[in-house]
């Protein structure tokens, strides 16, 4: 697998979620990572009337160089859905470019993934960050592990320097148990 290459151009992330379950935390993590390994970065969300269980959007875009762009995220190059439920209320495929990686938490293989949506070109990656959420946390904070799986998957950050992100905003018990879901997810993640 080849790690993204945003040396010469703007790499861009759309995450998908629902309300409350840490779609803009791990958006904010990685952009964190990023700009701390000398990138910059545009963090933002995107969301209506809000409620906790709403869906939500949020999107990332790092460069080596300054970035002028100031709009939306339109044409990702990662495409991150931490929500299963959300598969089939959201086309996840819509705009991703056609060598794009796609990041699902989900229990399907990636190509049951590539299979329900048509999605033949570029990389896809499953993780059941459900279930390693479960294991060490006893929640359902999946966040964490799916952003993990991307990050593992397009090599744009080193896992340290998310996990370094992490344990600053999360000292102590919490963020240790993060970091174990964030190892568990490298590890365990399907790319195919």
């Amino acid at each position: 697998m080849m790690a993204l290459d945003f040396a010469k151009g703007i790499t861009e992330f759309r995450w998908h979620g629902r309300g409350g379950q840490g779609v803009v935390t791990s958006n904010q993590m990685l952009g964190k990572a990023a700009l701390a390994e000398g990138n910059y970065i545009q963090a933002f969300p995107e969301f209506g009337p809000e409620r906790t269980g709403a869906p939500v959007r949020a999107f990332l875009r790092m460069s080596k160089n300054p970035i002028q762009i100031y709009a939306q995220v339109y044409s990702p190059d990662v495409v991150i859905c931490i929500d299963p439920t959300l598969l089939d209320v959201v086309d996840p495929t819509s705009g991703l470019k056609e060598d794009g990686t796609l990041v699902v938490n989900t229990t399907m293989s990636p190509q049951e993934v590539r299979d329900k949506y048509g999605f033949k070109t570029g990389t896809a990656v499953t993780v059941d960050a459900t279930r390693i959420a479960l294991e060490v946390m006893g929640r359902p904070f999946y966040n964490m592990p799916t952003m993990a799986a991307a990050i593992e998957a397009t090599k744009v950050v080193k896992i340290e320097t998310v996990i370094d992100a992490v344990m600053e905003r999360y000292p102590g018990k919490v963020g240790e148990l993060n970091k174990t879901a964030i190892l568990r997810a490298c590890e365990e993640e399907q790319i195919g």
